[in-house]
């Protein structure tokens, strides 16, 4: 740009200074070895800027064969470039489109010369996965994982592939390679916990909740749901285990959810199960008096027995208390029921049914009536319990 400016200013002066240069043409004279040249002052100025004109002419023409020269040695590898980058491009569209035969295709192609040939590879993975061809997948996966920088993410794409096919094992076994912490990518902490869960391995959950929480993995409502999913699954799981399992659990557990009633209803029948039911019947019956909570009025009927006279009597004497509470009705027809009271089981039925009426408690309260021959009532509690 600079010399374009510089030629045209020599032009513009030049044309500036020709009505000067023709009335005084003036003299030029050159001498150099034998050779002698007389011109004018004009002839010599226009001789001069033609020879520089051509000297850059003759300049631009050596740059360019030169440049050309070098070139072509590197022109086949720059046209697989190009074509590569053109495959990558239709293979990019193809996936967006979900036409996975093409996007197999075609990243394949882009892989050999592309500028990320790891990517081409997953992407080829991918659609030969939505394709159902494992071999393949596997393959590309295999030659993708040849770059260091890729290796994670080979691993991390092979877990959530095998997961995707129920090989719950196998997915387990890239998931390990990973070692999911709290400093782990949220792919790998996301696939972490849908293995998890599928596996039911709700010891691994417990320990992965923390870095859940901390990357911020879910929402508030979600890890709470999730935190009460684990507790409860684990609860259950020690409790067909052993009276120690039990224990351990339970005080892994912070003291706020020992606290809370779903769990301990929860341990209070384990500790049943093993022999210590006049413990969970105290911690049971402490947490009724501070309030009714429907978690322990479910799991009642499931641990007493006949013989639990004191228990039963102990309930009995919330009745004042507690009688516009549904749930505590239903433990207690329940438990009537279960001794054969049945006058005292549908009257409780029929408490039920006036605070909190559903088809199961009209079913409930029918059966009840059918015992005890009043099959006009039974009739019209099974009307009630078709209206709903």
């Amino acid at each position: 740009m600079i010399r374009v400016l510089v030629y045209l200013f020599i032009i513009l002066l030049g044309l500036c200074l020709s009505p000067y240069l023709v009335g005084n043409t003036g003299y030029v004279y050159i001498a150099a070895w034998d050779y002698q040249i007389e011109t004018s002052l004009v002839f010599a100025v226009i001789a001069l800027v033609c020879l520089f004109s051509l000297l850059q002419i003759v300049e631009w023409i050596i740059v360019f064969v030169i440049n050309l020269v070098l070139n072509s040695r590197y022109l086949p590898s720059r046209w697989r470039k190009q074509a590569a980058r053109k495959n990558t491009l239709l293979g990019a569209l193809s996936l967006a489109e979900e036409d996975w035969p093409a996007a197999e295709q075609a990243m394949l192609k882009g892989a050999d010369k592309g500028e990320i040939p790891a990517l081409n590879l997953l992407a080829a993975a991918r659609a030969a996965q939505h394709q159902g061809k494992s071999e393949q997948r596997d393959h590309y996966l295999e030659r993708a994982a040849k770059e260091p920088s890729a290796s994670k993410a080979v691993s991390t794409t092979r877990a959530r592939y095998l997961l995707q096919l129920g090989q719950l094992d196998s997915a387990r076994i890239e998931l390990d390679k990973l070692n999911p912490t709290s400093k782990s990518k949220l792919p790998v902490l996301r696939l972490a916990k849908d293995l998890y869960l599928a596996q039911e391995d709700w010891q691994a959950m417990k320990l992965l909740l923390p870095s859940i929480k901390k990357r911020h993995l879910l929402t508030d409502d979600e890890f709470i749901a999730l935190n009460k999913q684990t507790n409860l699954a684990l609860i259950e799981q020690a409790t067909s285990v052993s009276e120690q399992e039990l224990e351990k659990v339970w005080h892994w557990l912070s003291r706020t959810e020992r606290n809370q009633a779903e769990y301990l209803s929860i341990y209070a029948k384990g500790l049943s199960l093993f022999g210590r039911k006049d413990e969970a019947f105290k911690l049971l019956m402490k947490k009724l008096k501070s309030q009714p909570f429907a978690e322990i009025f479910a799991v009642l009927p499931e641990m007493i027995t006949q013989q639990d006279t004191k228990i039963i009597e102990q309930l009995e004497s919330f009745e004042e208390q507690f009688l516009e509470n549904a749930n505590y009705q239903i433990c207690m027809a329940k438990l009537y029921q279960d001794n054969k009271a049945y006058k005292e089981a549908k009257l409780c039925w029929q408490r039920a049914c006036e605070q909190s009426p559903s088809k199961e408690l009209w079913l409930s309260l029918a059966n009840v009536q059918e015992h005890l021959g009043e099959h006009f009532g039974a009739i019209q509690s099974y009307r009630n319990a078709v209206h709903l």
